[in-house]
Formats: C-alpha cells, sequence, structure tokens
C-alpha cells in the first residue's frame, strides 16, 4: 500500500481531558533563546518574575484611578489619622495608652520601651500608615484577587523597610542596650554577620548546626535501609516491643525536606514514639537530586518512590495492608498514589494519614502569591540552566513571606542586639536544605498548584485520570492553626473530596512545629472530630466553632486511631527479607547528601 504523506499544514490533535504541559526543555532555536533570557533575567531578580508586579501594579493603579469614591474613601481615612496622631500628642508625651494597637499577631512593638517618647510617636505613625496602605491595596474595585494579594504584599515589604524597629537609630531597645554595653553588642553582632557571611560563602550550615549532627544527635532511631532506589532509601526501623500491631506504617514524607523532621531527637520523635507503642515503622529517605535528575517527574517519584517502598513493605510484612502516612508534598504524592490504587482495585492500604497536605490547591495561601504563569515560567527556565530549583530559592520565598519573623527579627536579634540564642533541633533540621528536580517542580507547580488538576479528576496516573472520589479507606488529616505553606482550611477541603470516614486534627503551631509535637510539649492543643464515611458535608468555619479544644499532643490520638484499625498485636517481622537484605544502618547515605 502507497505511503500517503499528511499535509504539511495538519496539526497534532489534542484531547480536551490531557494536560497540557510547557516542554521543560526549549525545542525550537527562538524557544532557547527565550529561555537563556528568561534564566538570565530569573538570575538578576532572584528568581522573582518582574512582569507579574508590573501587571499587578498596572492592574492597581489603573483601577484605583477611575475609582473616585475609593480615593476619597482614603484621603478621609488619612485624614482622620492625621488629626488622631495629633490629638494623641499630648497623651503620647505623658506616656499614656496606644491609641492604635497592633495585630494580635504582631510583636514587633511589645517591649515597654516602645511606649514611651518619642519612640511611641514612631511606632504609632508607623501602623497608621501600615493600616492606611493596607486599606489603599485593598477593596479596589476592578482588581484582580491575585493582582491585590501582589501589591499588598508588595507594599508590606517596602514598608518594613521604613519600620522604626528595623532602624538602629529610632528602636528603642537597640539603643538602650548599645549605651548600657558601650557598643559591645554591636562589636558582636558585626562578628556574627561576618561569620554567617563566611559560612554561607563556603556553603557550610548555620553556627550550631554542629551540635545536631545526622545520626549521632538527631535520626537516631536504631533501624535498617531495606530498600534503595535512585530517588529514595527507605529504612525499616527496629521493634522494642515483645509484640507489635501487624499493619505497618510507611511514612512518605516530603522531598523539599530531609526525613527526620519526623525522627529529632528522641524526646520528640514521632517515629520513636510510634515505635515504643508498638508499631512496625517504615519511612522513605528521599535523595537529595543534582542536575542529572532533572527529567526526574512526579511518575518517578510515584514509582521509584512510593510503590517500590510498598512492594517492599509486603514482602517484608506478607499479607498486611498498610497504614500510609504522608507530610507535606509527601502527603499529597500520597493521595495521588491511594487515588490511583483504588481506581485499579488494588487493596494493599488500610488507611490513609495526610500530614499538612493539600489535595485542593485553589486556595494554597500566601505561596499563590508566586504561583502565576509569569512566575513559573522563569523558574523553569532557571531550572532548565541548573537542572532542579535550589534550596536557596525555596528559603528566599518563605522569607518574604514571613519576612518579619524569618528576617527582620532575625537581623535585629543577632546583629543589632548581639544576641545569639542557642540552636534547638528543628533549627538545624530546617537549615539542612534540599532541592528539587526540574521537571517534578515544574509539573507540581503547573497540574497542581496552578491548574488544580488533582482535585478536579485531571490528574493522570498511568495515562488515565484518578478521583479523590475513589478513595474509601479511613483518611486521618491534620492541619496546623498558623500554616503558611498548606492553611488548614485547605487541608480541610479533602471532606468534600473524598467520601470516605475523615478525622481532622487542627492543632496548635505551623507547619513544622504543629507537626512536631510530642506528649509533654508545654502549651500544645487540638481539635479532632470524625466525620463518619458517606455523611454531609462541614464546611470549615462550622467545623472550627462547633469542634471542642483539647489539651495535649494530637500524637497520642492518632496513635489511638491507627490502633483502633488494627489487628490483634503479633511477634515483630524480621528486618529485610530475602528480596530485601538490611543493606546499612539508618539513617541511610541519602539523608546525609548535601
Amino acid at each position: 500500500m502507497p505511503h500517503t504523506a499528511e499535509p504539511a499544514t495538519a496539526l497534532p490533535l489534542i484531547s480536551p481531558s490531557a494536560p497540557v504541559l510547557t516542554p521543560l526543555r526549549a525545542e525550537s532555536p527562538a524557544q532557547q533563546i527565550d529561555q537563556h533570557v528568561h534564566a538570565a533575567l530569573a538570575q538578576i531578580t532572584n528568581s522573582l518574575s518582574p512582569l507579574t508586579l508590573a501587571l499587578a501594579l498596572i492592574d492597581w493603579v489603573g483601577h484605583l484611578a477611575v475609582s473616585p469614591g475609593k480615593q476619597l474613601e482614603l484621603a478621609k481615612l488619612a485624614a482622620a489619622e492625621v488629626a488622631a496622631l495629633q490629638s494623641a500628642q499630648l497623651s503620647m508625651l505623658q506616656h499614656g495608652p496606644d491609641f492604635v494597637a497592633p495585630w494580635s499577631s504582631d510583636h514587633r512593638f511589645k517591649e515597654d520601651a516602645w511606649h514611651h517618647w518619642p519612640f511611641n510617636a514612631l511606632q504609632q505613625s508607623f501602623l497608621l500608615t501600615e493600616r492606611w496602605w493596607k486599606a489603599a491595596t485593598s477593596g479596589v474595585w476592578g482588581v484582580s484577587g491575585h493582582h491585590e494579594r501582589i501589591v499588598s504584599f508588595a507594599a508590606r515589604q517596602m514598608l518594613d523597610l521604613f519600620s522604626p524597629g528595623n532602624n538602629p537609630l529610632t528602636n528603642p531597645v537597640v539603643l538602650e542596650r548599645t549605651v548600657k554595653e558601650g557598643g559591645n553588642n554591636l562589636l558582636r553582632g558585626i562578628s556574627y554577620l561576618l561569620e554567617d557571611t563566611q559560612r554561607a560563602a563556603k556553603s557550610r550550615p548555620p553556627a550550631g548546626s554542629e551540635a545536631h549532627q545526622v545520626g549521632r544527635d538527631v535520626a537516631v532511631t536504631p533501624g535498617k535501609v531495606v530498600c534503595r532506589t535512585r530517588l529514595m532509601e527507605l529504612i525499616q526501623y527496629s521493634p522494642t516491643t515483645e509484640k507489635v500491631h501487624p499493619e505497618p506504617i510507611l511514612i512518605v514524607p516530603a522531598w523539599i525536606m530531609k526525613y527526620y523532621i519526623l525522627d529529632l531527637s528522641p524526646h520528640n520523635s514521632l517515629i520513636k514514639f510510634l515505635v515504643d507503642q508498638g508499631h512496625t515503622v517504615f519511612c522513605i529517605s528521599w535523595r537529595n537530586p543534582d542536575k542529572e535528575d532533572r527529567e526526574q517527574g512526579m511518575d518517578n517519584y510515584l514509582e521509584d518512590g512510593f510503590h517500590a517502598a510498598l512492594q517492599a513493605i509486603n514482602d517484608i510484612v506478607p499479607k498486611r495492608r498498610v497504614h500510609a502516612t504522608g507530610y507535606c508534598l509527601g502527603g499529597t504524592l500520597l493521595a495521588i498514589a491511594a487515588a490511583a490504587m483504588a481506581r485499579d482495585g488494588d487493596e494493599r492500604l488500610a488507611s490513609v494519614t495526610l500530614f499538612a497536605a493539600q489535595t485542593d490547591f485553589t486556595e494554597p495561601g500566601e505561596l499563590a502569591l508566586f504561583i502565576d504563569d509569569s512566575q513559573i515560567s522563569l523558574l523553569e527556565a532557571q531550572m532548565v540552566e541548573k537542572g532542579y530549583l535550589t534550596a536557596g530559592q525555596m528559603a528566599g520565598a518563605f522569607q518574604l513571606l514571613r519576612s518579619y519573623d524569618l528576617l527582620w527579627s532575625r537581623l535585629i536579634s543577632q546583629y543589632l542586639l548581639g544576641e545569639r540564642g542557642a540552636m534547638n533541633d528543628l533549627m538545624a533540621w530546617n537549615a539542612d536544605t534540599t532541592r528539587m528536580p526540574a521537571r517534578m517542580h515544574s509539573q507540581y507547580l503547573r497540574q497542581l498548584f496552578l491548574h488544580d488538576d488533582l482535585s478536579e479528576g485531571r490528574y493522570q496516573v498511568a495515562g488515565r485520570p484518578i478521583s479523590l472520589g475513589d478513595i474509601t479507606i479511613p483518611v486521618f488529616a491534620v492541619g496546623t492553626e498558623s500554616d503558611h505553606v498548606a492553611p488548614w482550611r485547605s487541608v480541610h477541603k479533602i471532606h468534600y473530596l473524598s467520601p470516605a470516614e475523615v478525622t481532622f486534627v487542627l492543632t496548635s503551631g505551623g507547619h513544622n512545629a504543629g507537626i512536631v509535637s510530642e506528649p509533654g510539649h508545654p502549651r500544645r492543643h487540638y481539635r479532632i472530630r470524625t466525620r463518619p464515611a458517606g455523611e454531609t458535608y462541614v464546611a470549615a468555619e462550622q467545623w472550627l466553632e462547633e469542634t471542642p479544644i483539647q489539651e495535649g499532643s494530637w500524637w497520642t490520638a492518632w496513635q489511638q486511631w491507627l490502633v483502633v484499625r488494627s489487628a490483634m498485636p503479633v511477634a515483630p517481622a524480621k528486618t529485610g527479607s530475602r528480596h530485601y537484605p538490611p543493606l546499612e544502618d539508618a539513617p541511610g547515605t541519602y539523608v546525609l547528601h548535601k
């Protein structure tokens, strides 16, 4: 049969349901030029898209210009604030009470010195200016929500540069300390700054990290590496009880963090807690990727990570269903895996536990500031050059989101007050940063964050879409009250995505400290409530109002939840098997990669 060439104008057909992804590498000379230019731009702008900010400013300025009502409202607010400040001058001279209080979460001016003249006038003027700009950058008719948040965020960052607390000449606490110590605090601060600069230049960990060495001080729960792939090592922990609950636990941490946040010091190790309560625990330790791993995508993390670990566990502890647990991005991966397994009739999981893990990304919190097409394209261009997203890029984004807590407060305390607090195990872990492969990070940002394919039934595994609605095994989900990475209301959305029994916990703390919440930790509380399978949806705010606070750690509640869904205890399984012999002692090799 003669071959008939297709017309030159023929175009490939694209299925309406197929995900359309931007190629990681440029496919034409013109695209390669653009890619190099975008990568160079990212290098100059610290990976932040100037066009995103420019478009947001144009949107805001343009709509504000045609909103005379808003302009009048802002003019009245400014006049009222000036009048209030003038009328309060006498009260401030006499050290009277503040007439404008900071937000409940704002601790910048809590010291008593800020409430004496002239510093009370400085901080009150600054707080009034902040509130005026908050009013000016919100509620402008016609401005898109994304652009409004960007402009408001940019205004806060600019105002922070002029905060009286960040200037040594207008910060009374710094001035008092300098007079008291004769300037020695500033000399210490300069020495700390020089030390930190030298350590950063040599890619050394921050001062104090040496006291928390992996395998010696942290990540010391006894165990063996029983499986190793290109992307992960699987650790099986040694039992400490005569009998164990027969269903093993598989922990899937995020690969944007080292796994040992769940195995810090012995007193606050979640893994040790579970082992001591009679559970057989396995945990994935992800390899820190380099430029050779640029093409590793979400499917690779699914197959060479989760499924490889599950296969090993099934061989070591045969004929037992597994309690699978995922943290942050690892929880999202677990949800994807569980939905695909449910679709395919795979019943090897007994339950799913999600720690601060999102499955719906329509409200991803403040990280959404850095997620749009312009921003992602800039990141993709830079990642092609390097092969991965650097740890510094991720750390920089979080520092901007929490500029006072992570940046300004550190500059003030260490470099101006000369105070170098002792580093704890969680801080040392946080400094032990990781990277992310270019392809995986691009897919994650576009398919999940930008397009929300997972919650809307478009995300594909093995060429077919999956649905979280297919998950019917029990789900235990944990959100944290002050999470800037995975806001608890976003985590709570698993309630309407799956008809399964959902036990939801809201605990005090943030994305990390809320999860590392061992029994006996002071000032910890949580709320817990179970929605039986198939019952009606309870919205997040109603859930919050109706669920009482309980004091203590949620770890014990989760452990009891696991026990109820496990069979009677049996003798512990051996470490490893014929097909998966022990390779080396925990914590293994991958966690040590820098």
